[in-house]
């Protein structure tokens, strides 16, 4: 088995979570402009509660975005300066993908539409649809990640259920498909139990990065990370 902490600050929520042979922790707050305050205190309290040492994990996982731009950095600062310090792979993890997970995990239903309020009357937006198979997760993307207009998206011809802040633009997003969604989740953020889930399964397929490619995804504008560098965490 396995031991991944995960964490995600890519929303105003900020979470850690931690999977250990199938047991799943996790620490859900939500703590707009508190990231950079609450993330590592939340994760030594989770690995302290775990009677867990950094070097007794296989992996570290983080919401990669999109999302927003500061809370992306913060996650990857953080996860690069605890990977580097104990020499421990790193697993980037969709923000959107996770969001899809977290449906399929409350509601059952496999196909999703996940949308996250990028401002400037934008969403970032994603499409999976997520199954099991011999007890193991199978997700596969039907609309690869994309921001854009919600009133600018073509017609999709999939029936979805819709999860995430960027369904405020609920009437826009509705008009691109064939049927309203039974389920809409207005209210849910990535969740780091979700990113832990995805990152198993990258983990166990040899799906990591160096600690030095931990990098945001952040589809509005892709800026060159290296004439930004990420401020490394210290534990």
């Amino acid at each position: 088995m396995s031991a991944i902490l995960a964490l995600d600050t890519s929303t105003p929520a900020c979470s850690v979570a931690l999977l250990v042979d199938g047991v799943m922790m996790e620490d859900f707050r939500l703590a707009p402009r508190k990231h950079n305050e609450l993330i590592l205190p939340m994760v030594e309290q989770m690995l302290t509660q775990a009677e867990l040492n950094l070097s007794d994990l296989d992996a570290i996982a983080f919401g990669r975005g999109p999302g927003s731009f500061t809370g992306l950095r913060i996650a990857a600062g953080i996860v690069q300066g605890l990977a580097y310090g104990a020499d421990l792979p790193v697993i980037p993890v969709s923000t959107l993908a996770a969001l899809a997970l977290d449906g399929f995990n409350q509601t059952g239903e496999a196909s999703w539409l996940a949308a996250l309020d990028a401002r400037m009357g934008e969403v970032y937006l994603g499409g999976y649809h997520i199954t099991t198979q011999d007890k193991q997760l199978v997700i596969s993307t039907t609309l690869a990640e994309t921001v854009v207009k919600p009133n600018e998206l073509a017609n999709l011809e999939q029936v979805y259920q819709g999860i995430g802040s960027g369904w405020c633009y609920q009437n826009e997003l509705e008009s691109s498909l064939p049927c309203a969604p039974k389920h809409l989740m207005l209210d849910a953020a990535p969740k780091a139990s979700c990113i832990a889930q995805l990152a198993e399964f990258a983990w166990l397929s040899g799906e990591t990065v160096a600690a030095h490619e931990a990098v945001p995804t952040y589809l509005r504008d892709e800026i060159s990370w290296e004439k930004q560098p990420l401020k490394v965490g210290k534990r």
